[in-house]
């Protein structure tokens, strides 16, 4: 199927040189529109993630989400010394949270600070 196109609107389609956002897309966006889609972007790609990481198997989970952060903190751990090493780890692990989320997760009942 062809579609007919008059001769000066293929000219202006030519002279026009695209944005990032169209070489990209192959759409005119406005300026703010862009940002907005790529902030949509990004958002679905955290979920995605996200939710790829609740469905590794166990070992996987960890050595994805727990293990790199808790080696670190083991590493400035055994240089420190401190003379209360689980509760500098933990100020540590929760200081330099990878998720960025400081104090995000609530204590569960019977757990450390259940004391």
């Amino acid at each position: 199927r062809r579609i007919n196109v008059p001769r000066e609107s293929t000219t202006e389609l030519m002279d026009h040189a695209p944005t990032s956002e169209e070489t990209k897309t192959g759409v005119e966006v406005e300026p703010q529109a862009a940002a907005d889609v790529e902030s949509a972007t990004k958002a679905a790609d955290a979920t995605q993630s996200t939710m790829h990481v609740q469905s590794l198997p166990i070992r996987a989970y960890l050595d994805t989400t727990v293990v790199p952060i808790l080696l670190d903190g083991m590493s400035a751990l055994v240089k420190e010394r401190p003379p209360n090493p689980v509760e500098w780890l933990a100020a540590y692990l929760i200081k330099n949270n990878p998720q960025g989320r400081p104090g995000a997760a609530s204590p569960t009942p019977g757990g450390p600070s259940a004391a």
